[in-house]
């Protein structure tokens, strides 16, 4: 028996092969597409529904959408849904058709006390199927997994021994929670991906068929292409301002590192090298303001705070990030001696301004209404409505009501493997509240760092890689959050420092080795070892793994405390963070020696975090 492909990465966390619907099949997918956008643009501004019910359609039209335009394998060569997958598309329908005329008696019943009907049961099996099998698709076989293996636990973990041991619950029970009530399928994870998630990548989508992806591109260049390092230095700013309204680490790389992979390599960058600066750079834009991405918006709901507050608490440790990475960037390209991109290669930054500039617009009218205290969903709706505005001044960048179409129903694909993602991570957050795992796993970790703060820090982020391993962030995030918040609160950090470390975990784990999704995204590109790109992303990425610990022994970084102290702790974290970038890459003005990197490392990290150490 061949176990190759069962160990092999890309086998776990491959996805389905995306299939554009062409001919009749896009006059079939493309209005049935906008009109799932449209309800949930209606439902987000002007019509009133109750959120379990929005939810539950907002699912039944994602989920049959993702099964006609995702293939079940990587490989699949159809361009076309096969029968299979036109079933399971006319199944999320129905289930959409039966909850909602079932809406107000499901809403109306008394959980455990009401028993379901064989067609509540019926009806609950086939959600929790299609769950798996849009997430599989979407997502991989890596989440389904691990979801599978709690749905083992909540069903036959009374026959265990020990602390994880917990009562009986019944199939029955275990449907009802899962799927009748708002901790399962339909709860919080999925209710943001129907409202706050859902308006933000339609404003990421609809800059981009805008072209604001090509002006950030080209203002990127106009700045920083003349330095040394160039093209590095192009992918790192460009990268992180695309990410900051595209929120995906992956679609981030394919999308501008199709651009500045090319580039680097033509101007002497390894392979690797170059696919690891735009990996790094790409997966930071998840954690930049004012955007962010799923993670912050579900946040707001788990963590019970403001976005606004979410983003201002962001602001610095963004800063620091992209100061880390160019900064290696910079000393990186001095040591191996690389050169800037051409004269022809760079465009003049007046005229980029005066073609694009209207584009940073919307960043502006994003800011102002956070700041101003709206909801996240209506922050969204403010921003893609100046995009529109903005695209409307020029022909070049204007946008017919076809392609506005389309932009909605490019929204709703890419919208799958994140509703995929936050139904199965639904799933997950159902069963721990039936078994009480939290309390559980926080009586281990406490067993294991005695309560002490540094130690139970480090397992955290240990632990967030490991659940974030080949998922989306959203999926990494709440289950860390769920598991691990309620111990790093109870040993008195704040709640929003506490959820702010594990979202910086959650979203790193997409560059970390052994599986890091979006260095396998790079490598394709880069033609290199997608380890290797993995592994010097780490590197190129540093500062991430350091910028928590900082924020939490110290929290001006996030914001907290007097204004001078705060700008104290940023320039000395900045003047720590570049001195961390030279020891790493061995290089200032000239080559250091290794005494002299220790030396600049241990002094760095002392600048950076001074109350750890």
């Amino acid at each position: 028996m061949n176990l190759r492909p069962l160990l092999s990465v890309s086998t776990w966390f491959s996805v389905g092969a995306r299939r554009r619907p062409e001919g009749i099949y896009y006059w079939v997918f493309t209005p049935f597409a906008v009109a799932v956008g449209l309800y949930v643009i209606s439902a987000a501004t002007f019509i009133i529904i109750a959120p379990w019910t929005l939810t539950v359609l907002f699912f039944s039209g994602i989920a049959a959408l993702g099964f006609l335009t995702t293939g079940a394998f990587e490989h699949s060569i159809s361009t076309r849904p096969t029968v299979i997958d036109i079933v399971l598309a006319l199944l999320s329908v129905a289930v959409g058709i039966y909850f909602g005329f079932q809406a107000s008696e499901i809403v109306e019943r008394i959980v455990l006390l009401d028993e379901l009907t064989t067609w509540n049961i019926f009806f609950g099996t086939l959600v929790f199927v299609l769950t798996l099998e849009v997430t599989r698709r979407s997502t991989g076989l890596g989440l389904t997994a691990l979801v599978l293996i709690f749905v083992f636990y909540n069903l036959w973990g009374d026959q265990l021994s020990g602390v994880l041991q917990h009562g009986k619950i019944d199939y029955a029970h275990f449907i009802e929670i899962t799927v009748f009530t708002t901790d399962g399928i339909f709860g919080l994870p999925l209710r943001v991906a129907a409202t706050y998630a859902f308006m933000f990548v339609m404003f990421g989508t609809l800059l981009q068929a805008c072209k604001g992806g090509e002006f950030f591109f080209n203002f990127a260049a106009a700045i920083a292409g003349r330095h040394p390092g160039g093209p590095a230095k192009v992918a790192v700013i460009s990268s992180g301002m695309y990410g900051m309204v595209s929120g995906s680490p992956t679609s981030d790389v394919v999308t501008t590192g199709s651009i500045t992979i090319p580039i680097m390599r033509r101007l002497g960058y390894r392979g690797a090298h170059a696919g690891a600066i735009e990996v790094a750079a790409s997966t930071g834009g998840s954690i930049v303001p004012p955007v962010l991405g799923t993670a912050a918006f579900i946040m707001v709901d788990f963590a019970g705070v403001e976005y606004r507050d979410i983003a201002i608490a962001a602001l610095i440790p963004a800063i620091l990030y992209y100061v880390s990475i160019y900064s290696q960037v910079h000393f990186s390209s001095l040591r191996l001696g690389l050169g800037s991109l051409s004269e022809e290669q760079i465009p003049r930054f007046i005229a980029t301004m005066r073609n694009g500039g209207l584009f940073f617009v919307p960043l502006i009218v994003l800011t102002v209404a956070l700041l101003k205290g709206y909801t996240p969903t209506m922050v969204g709706v403010f921003g893609s409505f100046t995009v529109l505005v903005v695209a409307m001044l020029k022909s070049e960048t204007r946008i017919g009501l076809l392609n506005l179409f389309n932009v909605l129903s490019e929204t709703c694909y890419r919208m799958v493997p994140v509703a995929g993602a936050c139904a199965a991570a639904g799933l997950v957050i159902g069963g721990i509240t039936m078994t009480g795992l939290a309390g559980k796993f926080a009586h281990v970790v406490y067993g294991i760092t005695d309560a002490q703060m540094l130690p139970t820090l480090a397992l955290t982020a240990v632990v967030t890689i490991v659940l974030g391993m080949g998922m989306p962030t959203p999926s990494a995030y709440i289950l860390a959050a769920a598991l691990m918040t309620p111990i790093l609160t109870k040993l008195g950090i704040p709640t929003m420092g506490a959820h702010m470390f594990v979202l910086y975990y959650a979203v790193m784990s997409a560059l970390t080795p052994p599986v890091a999704v979006a260095a396998y995204a790079a490598s394709s590109i880069a033609e290199d070892n997608p380890l290797y790109i993995a592994l010097l992303a780490v590197k190129f990425a540093l500062a991430a793994f350091i910028i928590p610990f900082a924020f939490i022994f110290g929290p001006e970084l996030l914001m907290v405390g007097a204004a001078t102290s705060i700008l104290f702790s940023l320039a000395t974290a900045i003047v720590g963070l570049i001195v961390i970038a030279s020891a790493v890459e061995g290089y200032f003005t000239e080559p250091l020696s290794f005494v002299t990197r220790i030396i600049l490392a241990i002094g760095g990290l002392a600048l950076v975090a001074p109350n750890i150490l």
